[in-house]
């Protein structure tokens, strides 16, 4: 079944991703379908909020992962700012933690990059109509892997660890102790069961839970 927006014509989609051929193949192919029109393209979080702002579409495909603002950040403001708009996710690796955070944010949808265009439109019509779609074996990923054993500052100081910052330039960016940031980081290290912090911030990355 077709889609129409709320003024009758076809459905104002909005696609943001930091890959310009991709995205430049998905709008053209999107261009197909006789009931959506792209009305907006973005590179970043950043542009995509800003073309979000300016076109108000009916439907906004966001990247997961893009510079400026990643795609959850984007579902949460335009569900703040711009609650008629629907927004779905799409990626390319998608990890647990991801997903439930997505649709805690709001998001609609939440797929692979390796889905046909044509699904693609079908479910850019159901988000719009109200439906949701999550990807199968996404969802299944995240049922099993369960929630974050980590609690909120310890999962911050995992991401600034990541770039393997040492416990001084950790402690300074989180004006916390040197000795506060080790317990916080031995105790996350001992709930995900590796060797070290580094190992911890990887592992916790991997699972979608930083």
């Amino acid at each position: 079944m077709n889609g129409q927006a709320e003024t009758g014509g076809p459905l104002r989609v909005l696609l943001a991703d930091d890959e310009h051929l991709i995205r430049g193949a998905v709008a053209a192919l999107l261009s197909l379908e006789d009931d959506l029109v792209v009305v907006a393209e973005a590179g970043s979080g950043t542009e995509a909020m800003a073309m979000a702002r300016a076109h108000r579409p009916d439907v906004a495909v966001l990247d997961l992962n893009m510079p400026g603002a990643d795609g959850v950040e984007v579902v949460r403001m335009i569900r703040a700012e711009i609650p008629g708009c629907a927004t779905m996710i799409v990626t390319g690796h998608g990890r647990p933690g991801h997903l439930k955070q997505a649709l805690a944010a709001g998001a609609r949808g939440f797929l692979p990059k390796t889905v046909s265009a044509q699904r693609l439109a079908e479910i850019i019509r159901t988000v719009h109509a109200g439906g949701r779609y999550v990807d199968p074996e996404l969802a299944a990923d995240a049922i099993s892997a369960g929630d974050s054993p980590l609690n909120a500052r310890e999962a911050e100081l995992l991401e600034l660890a990541s770039d393997g910052a040492t416990v001084a330039e950790i402690a300074r960016r989180a004006s916390l102790a040197p000795g506060t940031v080790r317990n916080y980081l031995s105790s996350a290290v001992a709930k995900l069961g590796v060797e070290n912090r580094h190992a911890a911030a990887s592992a916790a990355r991997e699972r979608g839970w930083l």
